[in-house]
């Protein structure tokens, strides 16, 4: 999978880098090279939700799960 990432200088130094398409998914480092290593992990963690949680959360509802494959 490929995201967009924004990197940007942290006004107290560093950077600070965010995924658009993945609300919420935000990290930082103090090179560019940590924040970008740091956000591949918030990324692959972002997306590592537990169906357990995923079932927990449609509980009662009239949902479904189902999997799609981009």
């Amino acid at each position: 999978m490929k995201f967009k990432v924004v990197l940007e200088e942290a006004e107290e130094g560093g950077y600070v880098v965010y995924v658009p398409a993945l609300p919420g998914c935000v990290s930082q480092g103090e090179t560019k090279e940590e924040a970008i290593e740091n956000v591949k992990e918030a990324i692959e963690i972002y997306l590592d939700i537990d169906d357990a949680e995923i079932e927990a959360e449609i509980k009662g509802k009239n949902a479904e799960i189902i999997e799609i494959i981009l």
